[in-house]
């Protein structure tokens, strides 16, 4: 057999199924994949090397898994993951979770025992099928060589198209190694019956037109939607257009200029107080692919109680959900609101949004001034200046805890795609190898870690997949000594019983030196800067290790039962507060 690739574009070629699984996803336009090698998917990876497919090893699966998705959120593209069976195959399992919650295109392609010893407790047989089918948009098990261009086509399809999601495709060795007619062209899925909803119809529309142009106090509501529909130009149109404030979901977040007049900051349990007073007291809601999760909405009962609700999204599944809406459009966002705006009559009365200032300026504005300089080093420090230094144009990527939603209050996000979390599923060690995938994805952008340092040390082998692939990232460590947000959530509800939280961590620094990677340690305000701006200046990957303030916490918080504007603030002489 030729060492020459199959060409996407060529007539039917015998190939074995090693070979058409490289050679289709050439076709699908995949350049890069994410993956650790094993017996049941040996066959796939003997044939990569006659396929121009750049293959990044990882140090852990998982690891591979958050890179597809880091590679996804940062391109718009599908992101690809490979990984063998068993162990391999169930190492995946939380980055494909965690990509479903917050709805990233991924195709997982894993190796299987044979077919004939399917069911028999094999050695590093498992039935990853099973195990994925509640966290994947679809999955399959492809028996036959002959089926798995077709399989893998539909899988991107699938990924791809509507609402996003992970797909897994798990190819048995025996399917690997047979062989069978390619034709990229000829294994085209069959176009999909659309959803019979998934069409905004004349009289919701009618509906929904009426409600905006009646409305007093309106707020659009600007969800991880807006950034996968590529929707911002129309919701920020829609908002100059009608002077309506937007507020954004944490994965909403550079889904409209943070430095628009019109632009609220973030909602919910972490969210700005005036943005969750306002939402409150508004009197129409318009939801923007979003679904109304519990920390966007706080206690249902009493949620935006005088607010009739526009629900433009997708998912149908998500329609009513949660929260009643008394007009749903399903469809793509960009669409709806192309068809929207040509019916709005432009709005000058500036009543409401003037209203919204007065509550901003009634609260504690999120400036820095705010946490002083008094010999403590707090997180909120580190990431204003580190926005300052960047100008707000780095692609963040962030573990979970406390430091992400610091990130998420003094990071002002400008554009689509600069904010890499995990939102849904709220996974720790997703920063490290989900930056690694948004910098494979976007190689002439400066792209940085936030990680606290409990999250960071469950993926910190990833490290050597940086130094490996010659990567420049530069990697900021909160580290606080303890497990942040757990700690928080001990101190304001369990009597400050840190059972558990407490963490010892190893010297960082130290340890990305043993990468050769180098670093340094910060734990004065007045070293932020010089160390940002010389992780900035280096060749290559930088890490810095920001002793920060133990016991800070991030305010505001709705604690559990609370109401959207019942909100822990910040202490005022020692004390805490809830402010209604």
């Amino acid at each position: 057999m030729s060492d020459k690739p199959a060409s996407a574009a060529s007539q039917p070629t015998r190939l074995t199924g090693s070979e058409i699984v490289w050679a289709t996803l050439e076709g699908e336009g995949v350049r890069e994949v994410f993956g650790y090698p094993g017996g049941q998917i040996l066959p796939i990876y003997d044939a990569l090397r006659k396929y121009p497919i750049r293959h990044i090893l990882v140090r852990h699966e998982q690891g591979a898994a958050h890179m597809a998705d880091g590679y996804a959120r940062a391109s718009g593209k599908v992101g690809v993951a490979v990984a063998t069976s068993g162990p391999g195959a169930t190492n995946l399992v939380t980055g494909i979770a965690t990509a479903m919650m917050d709805s990233i295109p991924m195709v997982c392609i894993t190796g299987q025992i044979p077919t004939k010893l399917l069911g028999t407790d094999a050695f590093q047989e498992v039935d990853i099928t099973g195990i994925t089918l509640p966290i994947t948009k679809h999955n399959y098990i492809v028996t036959r060589t002959q089926d798995i261009a077709p399989v893998l086509r539909e899988a991107f399809l699938i990924a791809s198209s509507g609402r996003p999601g992970p797909v897994l495709v798990d190819i048995t060795k025996d399917a690997q190694q047979g062989s069978a007619d390619f034709d990229f062209a000829a294994a085209a899925p069959s176009p999909h019956r659309p959803h019979p909803m998934l069409s905004a119809e004349h009289d919701a529309i009618t509906a929904a037109l009426d409600l905006i142009l009646s409305a007093k106090r309106p707020i659009i509501l600007a969800g991880h939607g807006v950034l996968e529909s590529n929707a911002t130009d129309q919701v920020l149109t829609l908002a100059e257009r009608l002077n309506i404030p937007v507020a954004s979901t944490l994965l909403g977040l550079g889904g409209f200029p943070a430095s628009h007049e019109l632009s609220l900051g973030m909602m919910g349990m972490h969210g700005e107080a005036w943005v969750n007073q306002a939402i409150q007291q508004s009197d129409l809601l318009i939801a923007c692919g979003m679904r109304f999760d519990d920390r966007v909405t706080g206690v249902l009962a009493s949620y935006a109680p005088n607010a009739k609700k526009i629900h433009i999204e997708i998912d149908p599944a998500e329609v009513n959900k949660n929260v009643k809406v008394d007009v749903a459009l399903i469809g793509d966002l960009r669409e709806i609101l192309e068809t929207v705006l040509p019916h709005i009559v432009p709005r000058k009365d500036t009543t409401w949004i003037r209203a919204v200032n007065i509550l901003k300026g009634d609260a504690a504005v999120r400036d820095i001034k705010n946490l002083p300089d008094l010999g403590h080093l707090y997180a909120a420090h580190v990431i204003h200046d580190l926005w300052r230094a960047t100008d707000g144009k780095a692609i963040v990527v962030t573990d979970v805890g406390q430091h992400q939603m610091w990130e998420a209050q003094y990071y002002k996000h400008e554009s689509p795609r600069t904010l890499i979390t995990s939102g849904g599923l709220g996974t720790m060690g997703f920063a490290l190898p989900a930056a690694i995938g948004a910098k494979i994805a976007c190689p002439d952008r400066e792209v940085w870690v936030i990680a606290g340092d409990g999250g960071f040390q469950m993926t910190a082998s990833e490290l050597s997949t940086i130094v490996q692939e010659k990567l420049d990232i530069r990697i900021a460590v909160i580290n606080n000594g303890f497990l942040g947000m757990v700690r928080q959530w001990q101190e304001f509800i369990y009597e400050r019983n840190y059972a558990c939280s407490p963490i010892l961590s190893p010297d960082f620094v130290k340890i990305a030196d043993a990468h050769g990677i180098p670093g340094a340690t910060v734990r004065k305000r007045g070293e932020v800067l010089p160390a940002v701006q010389a992780a900035r200046s280096a060749m290559g990957p930088f890490l810095i290790n920001f002793m920060v303030e133990k016991e800070d916490a991030v305010y505001p918080m709705i604690a559990p039962g609370s109401a959207l504007d019942e909100m822990i603030r910040r202490p005022s002489n020692g004390h805490d507060a809830k402010e209604k």
